[in-house]
C-alpha cells in the first residue's frame, strides 16, 4: 500500500527525487573517502613529518568537507520540497475523493476518521517519505560502501562485523514484532480520540445543560488514557532498542580497538589505517542504527497508507454517467416511479412502491411520522444516494442518466440541519449564485424574512459568519439557508424540515413570499408543522416508507387515517377543518 501511494503521487515530482538520490550519492561517497584521506593523512604526513603532503592532503580534506555541507543543504531543501508537495497532493486526492462520496461511504468512514486520515495518516506517509530521501536511501549506500571499504582496510579486523549486524538485526526483528501491531491499534484510538472531541466540542451546551460535565470528562480521559497506554507500550520498546543499539555499537568501538592496537604493536597494520577502519565500521553501525529508525516509521506510515488507500480506492455508490442525456427543456418535473430503497443488507426497505409526480408552479408537501422515510426521499432526487429499485425522473429522463452537476444545478437544497460556512453572510448566499448581484441578495433575504436581522447588523451582508454559523440562532441560519436556495433561483425547491425553528407569523410571511418567488418552480416540503403545508397543492402522507395518501389537505382529511391522526394530534378540529 505505502510503495503503490508513494509511486502514484510522487510521479510529478521524479526529476527531483533524481536529484537528490545524485546528491545523496556524492554525499556518501565523500563520507567514504574522507577517512581514507585521513589515513593517508596520518601514514604519509604526519608520521613522516611531511609538510607539503599534509598541506596537500589537508585542503583534500576540505573541499571534500564543503562538498558533504553543500549536498546535505540541497538535499534537505529539496526533501522538504518534496515531501511537502507529495503531502499537499495527497490530502488534495483525499478531500476529492471524499467530495464523491454519497451518503453511505460518508457514513461507513464516519467524519472523525475521515479527518484524521487526511491529516494524521498523511502526516505519517509524509513523514516517512522526508526521512527516508534523508536518510533510508543514505544508510544502504554508506553501509555497503563502509562494509566493502572497512574489508579494504583490513580483513581480519572486518570479522567483527559478522558477529555485530547478526545480533543487531536479531534485536531489530524482534521488537518490531512488537511494535507493527501496536501502530495500527494507534490510529484506531486516534479515530475515537478525534470523535469524542467532536461529540463534545457539538454537544457543549447539551452537556452543561444536563450538568454531565464530569461524565464527559471521565469519558474523554478515558479514551485519552487508552491511547496513552498504547503509545507509552511503543515508547517503551523504543526505550529498550536505541539503548540496546548504542551498547553494541560502543562495544564494537572497543572491540575494534583493542584487537586493531593489537596488530599495530605487531606491525601488520598502520595506525592510520586503524583511525579510518574505526570510521568505517562507525559508519556501518550508523547506516543500520539509521534503518532501524526508519523500520519504526514504515510501520505506522504503512498502516496510515493503508487507512487512506480504502479511501481513495473506494468507489461511490453514486457514479456519474459517461455518456449523460440533457433534457430538451428543463421544467423541473419529478417523477418517482415505483421506487424502492434499502440500506445494503437490511431486511426491510425504507422506501417501497413510491410513485408520484411533482409539478412546476404547484407545491408538494410530504408528511408523516418520525423515521417513514420523509428525508430519505429527498436524498433520492439530487442523488444524495440511489434508489435500489424503481426510477426517479428529473424532466422526463430518469436520475442516473443524468449528469450530476447538470442534476445539482436545477435544484436549491435547504437542508434539515441549517448549515452555513465561515466567512460572510454575502459570501454565503452567493454559494447560490457567485456572480449575484447585492440587490439580488437583499431580495432573496426579503423572501426568506431575514433581511431585517442582517440590516440589524453593523456589517450589513458584510457580517462575519462563525463556523456552522453558531453565531446565529436557529431560526436565522435557517433563514439565511432559505435565501442562499432562493439566490440561485432554481428550477426545483427541496425543503427539508426548513420552518421547524421559526415562529408561526414569520412562517406564513415567508411562505407567501416564497410562493411568489418561485411561482414557476417546483417546490417539495418535508415539513413537521402540519400548518406549513396546509394550502399545499398535493400533499403526500408517508407511513413505514410507504404512500398511504396523496390528495390536498381537504381530501386527505376525509380519506386518510393517518394524514387525519397527524393533523388532529397538532391543531383543534375547527383549525383543521
Amino acid at each position: 500500500m505505502l510503495v503503490s501511494l508513494l509511486k502514484e503521487y510522487l510521479r510529478p515530482y521524479r526529476r527531483s527525487v533524481v536529484i537528490v538520490l545524485f546528491l545523496l550519492l556524492i554525499q556518501a561517497i565523500a563520507n567514504l573517502y574522507l577517512p581514507n584521506l585521513n589515513a593517508d593523512l596520518i601514514n604519509n604526513g604526519i608520521a613522516k613529518g611531511d609538510i607539503s603532503y599534509i598541506w596537500k592532503v589537508g585542503a583534500i580534506m576540505l573541499g571534500a568537507s564543503a562538498l558533504i555541507m553543500l549536498a546535505s543543504i540541497l538535499l534537505a531543501y529539496l526533501s522538504a520540497k518534496v515531501a511537502m508537495a507529495f503531502g499537499r497532493d495527497l490530502r488534495g486526492g483525499v478531500f476529492s475523493a471524499v467530495e464523491t462520496f454519497s451518503a453511505r461511504e460518508l457514513n461507513y468512514f464516519g467524519a472523525p476518521s475521515l479527518i484524521t486520515r487526511n491529516t494524521n495518516d498523511v502526516q505519517q506517509v509524509q513523514m516517512v517519505l522526508f526521512m527516508g530521501l534523508t536518510m533510508m536511501v543514505a544508510a544502504p549506500i554508506t553501509g555497503v560502501g563502509a562494509a566493502i571499504m572497512a574489508l579494504r582496510t583490513n580483513v581480519k579486523l572486518s570479522a567483527l562485523i559478522l558477529v555485530v549486524v547478526p545480533i543487531m538485526a536479531l534485536l531489530i526483528v524482534t521488537l518490531l514484532k512488537r511494535i507493527v501491531p501496536l501502530f495500527r491499534v494507534m490510529q484506531v484510538k486516534i479515530d475515537r480520540l478525534n470523535l469524542v472531541l467532536r461529540e463534545q466540542i457539538g454537544g457543549v451546551r447539551v452537556i452543561r445543560a444536563f450538568v454531565k460535565t464530569d461524565f464527559e470528562e471521565a469519558r474523554f480521559a478515558e479514551t485519552s488514557g487508552d491511547l496513552m497506554q498504547t503509545t507509552l507500550s511503543v515508547t517503551r520498546t523504543f526505550a529498550i532498542m536505541f539503548p540496546s543499539l548504542m551498547l553494541l555499537l560502543n562495544l564494537t568501538s572497543v572491540g575494534v580497538i583493542w584487537f586493531g592496537a593489537k596488530l599495530v604493536d605487531t606491525g601488520e597494520m598502520p595506525i592510520g589505517n586503524l583511525t579510518a577502519f574505526l570510521a568505517y565500521i562507525m559508519q556501518l553501525l550508523l547506516s543500520v542504527m539509521m534503518a532501524v529508525m526508519m523500520s519504526m516509521m514504515i510501520p505506522r506510515a504503512a498502516a496510515s497508507a493503508e487507512r487512506i488507500q480504502e479511501v481513495l480506492q473506494t468507489t461511490s455508490s453514486v457514479v456519474d454517467t459517461t455518456d449523460p442525456k440533457i433534457p430538451t427543456e428543463r421544467r423541473g418535473v419529478i417523477e418517482f416511479c415505483d421506487v424502492e430503497f434499502r440500506y445494503p443488507g437490511a431486511e426491510v426497505p425504507v422506501l417501497s412502491g413510491v410513485s408520484f409526480t411533482a409539478e412546476p408552479g404547484k407545491i408538494t408537501a410530504i408528511v408523516g411520522s418520525t423515521g417513514s422515510g420523509k428525508s430519505t426521499l429527498l436524498n433520492l432526487i439530487p442523488r444524495f444516494i440511489d434508489v435500489s429499485e424503481g426510477a426517479i425522473k428529473l424532466d422526463g429522463i430518469d436520475v442516473r442518466e443524468q449528469s450530476l452537476e447538470g442534476i445539482w444545478s436545477e435544484i436549491g437544497l435547504v437542508p434539515q440541519r441549517s448549515f452555513l460556512f465561515g466567512g460572510t453572510i454575502a459570501e454565503n448566499l452567493r454559494y447560490g449564485d457567485q456572480n449575484a448581484t447585492d440587490e439580488q441578495l437583499w431580495a432573496a433575504l426579503e423572501v426568506a424574512q431575514a433581511a431585517d436581522f442582517v440590516r440589524e447588523t453593523p456589517e450589513g451582508l458584510e457580517a462575519r459568519v462563525a463556523q456552522g454559523g453558531t453565531n446565529f440562532s436557529g431560526g436565522q441560519r435557517q433563514r439565511l439557508s432559505i435565501a442562499r436556495a432562493i439566490v440561485k433561483r432554481p428550477q426545483v425547491y427541496i425543503l427539508d424540515d426548513s420552518f421547524s425553528a421559526l415562529d408561526y407569523t414569520t412562517d406564513a410571511r415567508l411562505r407567501a413570499a416564497l410562493e411568489k418567488s418561485a411561482s414557476g418552480a417546483t417546490v417539495l416540503v418535508v415539513a413537521q408543522r402540519v400548518s406549513t403545508i396546509l394550502n399545499a397543492d398535493q400533499i403526500i402522507v408517508l407511513d413505514e416508507g410507504k404512500i398511504v395518501g396523496v390528495g390536498t389537505h381537504r381530501e386527505l382529511m376525509n380519506d386518510c387515517a393517518t394524514y387525519r391522526e397527524i393533523v388532529l394530534s397538532q391543531l383543534s378540529p375547527e383549525e383543521a377543518a
